[in-house]
């Protein structure tokens, strides 16, 4: 059950004394949501599904309402595996006082709508063996052998590819068309396994906690770190090209 903050029950002004900072939200939030930080908060409000009120100095302030209204997200997420746009849905919905039966819980969905997008779907087996990931990523095996070769693209320790490498060869195979060769992109997945050490550090302390709830969410929160990272990294990107060009 969610903790609430004391102080008056009125609206106006008195509702306004009751408002708090994200990090009082997080504390409510883990009595029933031990897996939930404060980097999800933040990703739930760019998403547009809480919308916080601002002080003068750029500081979040949640008001019981927005907190309920996190804790119902994150139920639909926890017990429905919704995608945001149909959590999205259903709260206009009851909002509008509507009254929408959800979908009886099943298998897990992509939480992230977009963040993992590619114009063609790659395969969704559990590992791809290496005529597979040629044939799926419309690439030969010099070009395969040699972004191996940089590091680019690497089997699993059991053998074989995981799907989202058919991904990778897609774009390493894109950006060779402008003239990036492998040498050029080295650089770019060393940055890219810093983020996910990065990543790791923040997950690791979930994967060993001793609530089975928590070690089951440390993927959900690690995928949310990195659609976070990944849009990150592309808004550095474009700003620095912007500074380039002015």
């Amino acid at each position: 059950m969610l903790r609430t903050p004391t102080g008056g029950a009125g609206t106006g002004t008195a509702a306004g004394d009751r408002l708090v900072s994200i990090g009082t939200v997080l504390n409510q939030l883990r009595d029933e949501f031990p897996e939930v930080t404060i980097s999800k908060i933040r990703f739930l409000e760019a998403e547009g599904l809480v919308e916080p009120r601002r002080t003068a100095s750029g500081y979040r302030k949640f008001s019981p309402q927005d907190v309920e209204r996190l804790a119902q997200i994150l139920r639909m997420q926890r017990d429905h595996y919704l995608p945001l746009k149909v959590i999205r849905e259903h709260l206009d919905a009851l909002a509008r006082g509507e009254q929408i039966p959800l979908p009886a819980p099943g298998r897990r969905r992509d939480l992230i709508e977009g963040a993992w997008e590619t114009d063609a779907e790659p395969p969704t087996a559990a590992r791809l063996g290496r005529a597979e990931l040629l044939a799926a990523a419309e690439v030969t095996e010099a070009e395969l052998a040699e972004w191996e070769s940089y590091g680019l693209i690497s089997a699993t320790e059991g053998g074989g590819y995981d799907p989202e490498t058919v991904t990778v060869a897609r774009l390493v195979a894109d950006l060779g068309r402008f003239g990036l060769e492998p040498r050029h992109l080295r650089a770019v997945k060393a940055a890219a396994d810093r983020e996910a050490g990065l990543i790791e550090q923040v997950v690791a302390p979930l994967r060993r906690h001793r609530n089975p709830q928590t070690r089951a969410h440390a993927e959900e929160t690690a995928r949310d770190l990195a659609a976070q990272s990944v849009r990150l990294h592309a808004a550095l990107v474009q700003t620095a090209l912007g500074i380039r060009l002015q």
